[in-house]
């Protein structure tokens, strides 16, 4: 566990040191550029922000850096189906599935809101993200930074054993999450994702386990061309910070195919849940011993109402 933990801060390290060095290479030539445009009498330009960190909002249930442009509404449904280990006696899993039905919206470039309902205990789930700093071109921010806080409202019967005398309150059905996102696209093929996150459980079944699951998660893509790339994303669950006991981290691999309006990601992984509490805190099902499921999220974006400067514009995810 200590040499996972060492490994994770390694990670971090290592993104907050490159992304410090290109802003030490590229100090000295913004000066200049500045210099020369006072001397010029010209303008201040516009910043250049990096775009297309990732593709979608989403890598495979981990969200990202990603907001959606202002006035757009991205309708998305994510399946995670049975263990593929179980045979051709279920269709190796196709003849179970989970699903989640969502819709996200663009209130500002920098300023995101989404819905979603999940199969998996009945689930209602709601988040606000919010994006904070963003990479730049060259000089400046190096890196892209969001604040992700997510709520849930398992609607369900209850988990966990209630002792008869006691009430079951609307609040012991809530869940809330507390993400950092923090990105960066070092080129054209590769982004990188380190999140920091904190999952809050206001009822647990146990005095041994946690009311806070802390999880250090990271994430990437690799583009393959235009339209396909690679995707992958871990979360490292604090030892001593679970919420039940049994469980796994959260390992997820899979592909993503863009297509015009859709961006469809195919994807293999051992969480069913799709939420940020149950993948992250209650995924059971271990890589080790088998246990994927196979699993695909699409995603269809509707403008609703694009703001006149970006009249002409056909991106859709800043």
């Amino acid at each position: 566990m200590k040499r996972i933990s060492f490994y994770l801060l390694f990670f971090a390290s290592f993104i907050f040191t490159q992304a410090m060095a290109q802003v030490d290479s590229s100090e000295g030539e913004l000066e200049k550029e500045l210099l020369n445009q006072e001397q010029s009498g010209s303008t201040k330009p516009k910043p250049q922000y990096v775009m297309s960190t990732f593709k979608a909002t989403h890598i495979v249930n981990a969200q990202t850096v990603e907001s959606l442009g202002q006035g757009i509404l991205d309708f998305r449904i994510s399946h995670r189906f049975g263990q593929v280990s179980q045979g051709a006696q279920n269709f190796f899993g196709l003849d179970d599935a989970t699903t989640r039905i969502a819709l996200d919206y663009g209130i500002k470039n920098w300023l995101m809101v989404g819905l979603g309902h999940s199969t998996l205990y009945s689930e209602d789930d709601g988040f606000v993200k919010v994006r904070l700093f963003r990479q730049r071109e060259s000089g400046g921010m190096p890196i892209t930074l969001s604040y992700l806080l997510s709520t849930s409202i398992h609607t369900g019967p209850p988990t966990i054993i209630v002792p008869a005398d006691e009430t079951y309150y609307f609040s012991n059905r809530l869940y809330f999450t507390n993400q950092l996102l923090i990105a960066r696209k070092f080129n054209q093929w590769l982004s990188l994702q380190f999140m920091p996150t904190i999952v809050h459980y206001n009822l647990i079944d146990s005095s041994k386990n946690s009311n806070n699951v802390i999880a250090l998660g990271v994430g990437g893509r690799i583009k393959l061309s235009n339209r396909m790339a690679l995707t992958g994303e871990w979360f490292y669950v604090v030892p001593g910070t679970q919420s039940m006991d049994n469980t796994h981290n959260s390992l997820s691999l899979g592909i993503d195919i863009e297509t015009g309006g859709h961006v469809f990601q195919l994807h293999f992984t051992n969480s069913t849940g799709m939420t940020e509490r149950t993948f992250i805190a209650e995924t059971t099902d271990s890589w080790a011993q088998g246990q994927l499921h196979f699993g695909f999220n699409i995603s269809r974006v509707f403008t609703i109402a694009k703001p006149k400067e970006f009249k002409n514009s056909r991106n859709q995810i800043w």
